[in-house]
């Protein structure tokens, strides 16, 4: 939390200063500073038909909380490479038995928080208007709690993860970018979960394909 209060101070003292046109937005020398910022939520419902019966319920409900705050240099016209933090929070509930209305509900909550480099590549269009390619590294761990039949639990996790997609950016007088990016995003966890005394030992690859929108501020360095 420091450090992320830290890099908004920096970006509110050098925004105040800048001064960056359209065809310097991306010249060797300057800074870039924003992010992505996401929330969504989602219910289900189940129907099952057999022989006992039909049984309409409700299923599962999940919310997501999502940011990634990212600050970047550009080491060449064009190009710019920096760190960027990636933190997500899930939570979910399931019902227990989705044919009784007066169901419990298990309850879980999974939070992610990725550390690393990333670069991206820009193919100016027109005054105002870049096409880029982005990649990124990411380094973390997560917290999982959830309930089961024995009781809550807690398991932690180490991730690698790694992201590479193509984006759109529109760069308004004040240069602030309005971008949208369409990323492949490719993660390795390693988990270990204590149950009553039995030690598992998990290896999970998830593949992702994720769309997200943001803003990026460009401003000159200070001379």
């Amino acid at each position: 939390m420091k450090n992320f209060t830290f890099i908004i101070l920096a970006f509110l003292c050098i925004a105040l200063t800048r001064n960056t046109s359209f065809a310097q937005v991306t010249s060797k020398g300057n800074f870039l500073i924003g992010g992505t910022l996401g929330f969504s939520t989602a219910t289900s419902s189940v129907e099952q038909d057999s022989d006992a019966g039909s049984f309409e319920g409700e299923g599962a409900q999940a919310t997501q909380f999502n940011i990634a705050p990212n600050i970047g240099y550009f080491v060449a016209n064009n190009i710019a490479v920096g760190v960027g933090l990636d933190y997500t929070f899930n939570e979910t509930r399931e019902p227990i038995d989705f044919a009784d209305p007066n169901t419990d509900f298990l309850e879980s909550n999974d939070s992610d928080l990725l550390f690393g480099p990333f670069a991206r590549f820009y193919l100016p269009l027109k005054a105002n208007k870049f096409f880029f390619v982005e990649t990124n590294l990411g380094f973390g761990s997560s917290s999982d709690e959830f309930e089961t039949l024995n009781g809550r639990q807690t398991q932690s996790t180490n991730i690698f993860a790694l992201g590479v997609g193509p984006g759109f950016s529109i760069v308004s007088g004040d240069a602030i970018g309005i971008e949208a990016l369409v990323k492949y995003n490719y993660a390795r966890s390693n988990s270990d979960l204590d149950i009553a005394g039995s030690l598992t030992e998990t290896t999970a690859i998830t593949n992702q394909l994720d769309f997200s929108i943001g803003l990026q501020f460009y401003f000159n360095r200070v001379r």
